[in-house]
């Protein structure tokens, strides 16, 4: 059935995560993101999932990673601190090529830094917290309505991609309440994993299938099969061979780069014959928008980019921006995370300007327009 609910950001992944067949949670209760943890505990158990509240953040994202490898759709939330702990088992997951999706909802840092606060501090985080070469798909929502549908996709992505995903919004979008629509069942389409079809003595858990991504089985079926954080074959058994680690890496990273057209997505706002151009994403993008209106209202040609989809790196429509807008602004509520990327993309066709926040406090379209 249909439903229209009144929900905080944080309760509607929480929704979408249901709606998206998520059936095991686990995870250790942190600010902004508990609600999450809270609206789960609630709901898994009256839908036969399971809910377990972990004793900290590493053993929460191993739970993850155990419950996604028996079969079941994992998820956690945390926020900063939280999701420093959890890049080991992040990488983990990225090797042996686990699906889970891990909510980060973030706050002021670093280290403890301000609980309550909003800030897009994790974003480079999200990219490059665990080491070594690795896909990374992060997604930033900056409406309730978007946290719904992005978790629902996030799912959907980590299921077919066989890969983490990570949704990343500030404690501004985590907590404010909007009206939204919950679909009815089957109104959008639900990706589930691929499954092995050959014989049990026949299965190598890492060779590769449509789109360079391996079918999964689950653990308890019947095959049998290695899962090591080690460079390992098709067998899943470590190998010291060059030629084979060389090849998993790079299958790695090509089978998101090869999925980059359904992975990425944004929101183009009054951009056609802009000749300033705004880029945003999170809850400052929903100041840029009332900026842009306002600038427009008074006759200057302003658009908004919103990136949705912040890694992969939205490239293409950023080199079309470049094409006509002679200055781009990004605002941050951080010391310059987005901005980097943004000028390596533009590659000096635009004068890019930062508008950078750490006090903790959402940037307001009045200090948009000042730049614009």
């Amino acid at each position: 059935m249909e439903k229209e609910k009144f929900l905080q950001g944080n309760e509607a992944f929480a929704e979408g995560a249901l709606y998206a067949g998520c059936n095991f949670f686990a995870g250790y209760p942190i600010s902004p993101s508990s609600e999450i943890a809270e609206y789960m505990a609630y709901e898994l158990p009256r839908r036969k999932g399971v809910f377990i509240e972990m004793e900290d953040e590493i053993a929460s994202m191993g739970a993850v990673i155990g419950a996604s490898l028996a079969g079941a759709k994992a998820m956690t939330a945390t926020s900063g601190p939280g999701f420093s702990l959890k890049q080991e088992h992040i990488g983990f997951a990225c090797i042996t090529e686990v699906p889970c999706v891990i909510v980060d909802v973030m706050r002021g840092g670093p280290s403890t830094g301000t609980p309550t606060g909003p800030a897009q501090g994790d974003v480079m985080q999200a990219r490059w917290g665990t080491h070594g070469d690795h896909p990374a798909v992060a997604i930033a929502p900056s409406t309730v309505e978007e946290c719904f549908y992005e978790a629902v996709r996030a799912f959907n992505i980590s299921e077919k991609y066989r890969n983490p995903v990570i949704l990343l919004i500030d404690e501004v979008v985590g907590h404010m309440r909007e009206k939204i629509r919950i679909p009815k069942p089957g109104e959008i389409e639900i990706i589930n994993r691929r499954r092995p079809n050959e014989a049990y003595d026949d299965y190598l858990p890492y060779k590769p299938d449509l789109g360079g991504v391996p079918n999964i089985a689950n653990f308890g079926t019947g095959y049998r099969f290695h899962i090591t954080g080690l460079s390992h074959d098709w067998s899943g058994f470590p190998t010291n061979d060059p030629k084979r680690i060389g090849e998993l890496i790079q299958r790695l990273t090509k089978k998101v780069e090869k999925g980059e057209d359904e992975i990425l997505r944004w929101e183009e706002f009054m951009l056609e014959d802009a000749e300033t151009a705004v880029v945003a994403y999170g809850s400052v993008a929903r100041s840029a928008k009332f900026a842009v209106k306002c600038a427009r209202n008074a006759g200057k040609k302003v658009g908004l980019l919103k990136l949705i989809t912040i890694w992969p790196f939205p490239v293409k429509p950023l080199k079309r921006l470049a094409e006509h807008a002679r200055k781009v602004i990004i605002p941050e509520m951080n010391l310059g995370q987005i901005v980097l990327e943004v000028e390596r993309v533009i590659g000096g066709k635009a004068d890019v300007i930062p508008i950078n926040r750490v006090d903790t406090e959402l940037i307001s379209p009045d200090e948009i327009l000042v730049k614009l």
